[in-house]
C-alpha cells in the first residue's frame, strides 16, 4: 500500500515522501496515528511541498547545530564530583552531569541522548566525549571533571 508519510518514521522514511508499505501496517498504525495519508495520484504534489519545507527546515537546523557546535567546541565544561584520595569518583559522571554542565558553561540545552560516550566517566581528569547535535554535525565536547 502507498502512503504519503506526514511525519518521519524509523526505518520507513521521513516527512513528504510517498512509501511502499504493507497494508496491514498501515491501517494499523500509520493512518490511525496520523504519521501518513493513503496516496493517490494527487499527493504528489503534496509530498512535494512537504519535502520543500522539510529541506528549509533541516537547512536552518544544520545552521544553528554548526553555530552551537561553535560554542560548545570553545567552552571548556566544568563538573565537579566527589571523589576518593586516588583520583576514582565515588559514582561516575553520567550524560546527564554533561548536559547539566553545558547549559551552565553556554547556556545551550540538549538532550542527553545527544551525548555519546563508551562509559560513564569515573576518573578525575579531561575527557572528550561526543555530541551530535543534528545529523551529520557532531561536537567535540571537553569536559574537566574536578573534586568537590
Amino acid at each position: 500500500m502507498k502512503v504519503l508519510l506526514r511525519s518521519d518514521v524509523r526505518g520507513i522514511g521521513r516527512r513528504g515522501d510517498i512509501v511502499e508499505v504493507k497494508s496491514g501496517y498501515a491501517r494499523n498504525f500509520l493512518l490511525p496515528t496520523g504519521a501518513a495519508l493513503a496516496a493517490n495520484d494527487t499527493m504528489e504534489i503534496q509530498g512535494a511541498s512537504m519535502r520543500k519545507a522539510r529541506d528549509v527546515r533541516d537547512t536552518e537546523s544544520r545552521q544553528a547545530a554548526e553555530a552551537q557546535r561553535a560554542l560548545i567546541e570553545q567552552a571548556t565544561v566544568v563538573v565537579s564530583a566527589r571523589a576518593g584520595s586516588n583520583g576514582r569518583l565515588f559514582g561516575s559522571v553520567t550524560e546527564a552531569d554533561i548536559v547539566n554542565a553545558i547549559r551552565t558553561a553556554t547556556n545551550i540545552s540538549l538532550d542527553r541522548h545527544m551525548i555519546h560516550m563508551v562509559e560513564h566517566i569515573k576518573e578525575l581528569g579531561t575527557q572528550s566525549v561526543k555530541a551530535t547535535l543534528f545529523d551529520g554535525v557532531v561536537a567535540s565536547v571537553n569536559v574537566d571533571v574536578i573534586a568537590k
